[in-house]
């Protein structure tokens, strides 16, 4: 899924499979419960999307998952990592999706929260995409990591697969440090930063498997 995956803007006029809806759910309850968060899809609306986001697409986003939480220290890197598993399940269901970034309006998706105490950090548009997107220009393995030491396999698949995922402006601010199985993993200061420290995190462990290592330090800087 990792590599068929690419963001996709434009979608059909088609509206989301009843069953689907139903798996998705169930996948964002479970992120919720395991990270304490108020993430939820919303059908047949784009009103938590931007005005910049909504000419991006033409106007054919109608639906979209909400991503939010109740504010504490890790909360953009938690909506990271399950923003993460819920674009790639979503692929695995035959759907396209668009992390919008910073072109949210969090106003008008909090309105569709029950609970009105937490903070909107994102939204992910989702439907059928009218293409299935081309893969965005890479920073290469050695532009963003280094391994102490002759390189075991699952390092360079978690690097593989950290490159495929999606970030902040596509800056790719990643910068992963392997020694034994000791991972240190840093994402450079700037926009939605923690957002992109929780995507990369998730792609990486997806890639090198969470057995196979350990994370020594994780952060921005």
């Amino acid at each position: 899924m990792i590599e068929k995956r690419h963001t996709v803007r434009k979608y059909l006029d088609k509206p989301l499979d009843v069953d689907l809806i139903s798996l998705l759910n169930a996948r964002i309850e479970q992120n919720n419960e395991l990270y304490d968060l108020t993430l939820k899809l919303v059908i047949n609306n784009s009103d938590g999307i931007s005005s910049l986001a909504k000419i991006m697409s033409n106007n054919t986003v109608q639906n979209y998952i909400i991503l939010a939480g109740k504010e504490c220290s890790s909360l953009d890197e938690k909506i990271g990592y399950c923003g993460a598993d819920l674009i790639l399940y979503a692929q695995s269901l035959g759907l396209n999706t668009w992390w919008c970034g910073g072109m949210f309006n969090g106003k008008n998706a909090l309105k569709h929260l029950d609970d009105k105490d937490v903070r909107v950090n994102g939204v992910i548009a989702i439907g059928y995409g009218k293409t299935q997107g081309v893969p965005h220009k890479s920073k290469t393995a050695d532009q963003i990591s280094h391994y102490q030491g002759v390189v075991p396999d699952w390092f360079n698949a978690g690097i593989k697969a950290l490159l495929l995922a999606p970030s902040a402006l596509n800056r790719q601010p990643y910068i992963v440090s392997g020694v034994g199985n000791k991972v240190s993993f840093k994402v450079k200061s700037g926009t939605l930063s923690q957002v992109d420290l929780g995507i990369g995190k998730y792609f990486f462990e997806l890639g090198a498997g969470k057995e196979n290592f350990e994370w020594s330090s994780y952060d921005t800087n």
